[in-house]
């Protein structure tokens, strides 16, 4: 469970003192939101969008794997937060070609669905994180903060429909997966990530390397 940090004194020392102790919790971070949301909910009636929105986070299974990991909920999109020590855990999904695998499966299955108005359309950011602490500053919340969550949320400004946007660290992440296990080596999945990507995200102070999946 997050941290809790609160202190009322502003000049504290004992805050300074608890928050140098506290470790880094490498992890994946994951956004995923519902594309064109707001602009259905002004075309259309609850019970049209409620609908939709049900059934779309209802497809999204490997949700239900990490239930617990589900960090944020903003409008329409959602953030995970899934530490390396939970992912290992898992039976199913527990590596990083896995979990991959798993929301591109998803995200093909949302778009190629044989029957219309049934789901709506998504697009992800994935990043391999190693500067990020599990904190909170709200008692009974469990939260994630750091360098790294900020540039998970940039990569999504690099995504949209159908797409996943995965940072150059998560995806040799993947590449270390692929290499230490021979069943992954013919995927196609694989030859459908991009070259690398170089962008300067807003307050990022250094380029951020990434890749895209068109689904």
């Amino acid at each position: 469970m997050a941290h809790y940090i609160k202190d009322n004194n502003p000049n504290s020392e004992e805050i300074k003192t608890l928050l140098r102790k506290i470790p880094t919790t490498p992890g994946v971070c994951i956004f995923i939101d519902i594309v064109n949301s707001t602009a259905l909910k002004h075309t259309s009636s609850l019970e049209h969008w409620g609908r939709l929105h049900n059934n779309t986070f209802n497809m999204i299974s490997f949700l239900n794997d990490f239930p617990d990991y589900i960090v944020k909920g903003i409008g329409d999109e959602i953030m995970l937060y899934i530490p390396n020590d939970a992912l290992k855990q898992k039976e199913g999904i527990n590596d990083y070609y896995s979990l991959l695998y798993e929301i591109y499966a998803t995200i093909d299955n949302i778009k190629n669905y044989p029957l219309e108005n049934t789901f709506l359309n998504c697009k992800v950011s994935i990043h391999y994180c190693t500067d990020v602490y599990n904190i909170t500053f709200f008692k009974g919340y469990n939260d994630y903060y750091g360098k790294d969550i900020d540039l998970s949320a940039r990569l999504m400004t690099k995504a949209k429909v159908n797409r996943i946007v995965i940072s150059e660290a998560f995806n040799k992440k993947v590449e270390e997966d692929v290499s230490n296990n021979s069943q992954y080596e013919n995927e196609k999945l694989l030859n459908q990530i991009s070259p690398k990507y170089i962008e300067d995200f807003k307050g990022i102070p250094h380029v951020t390397e990434y890749r895209i999946i068109e689904v």
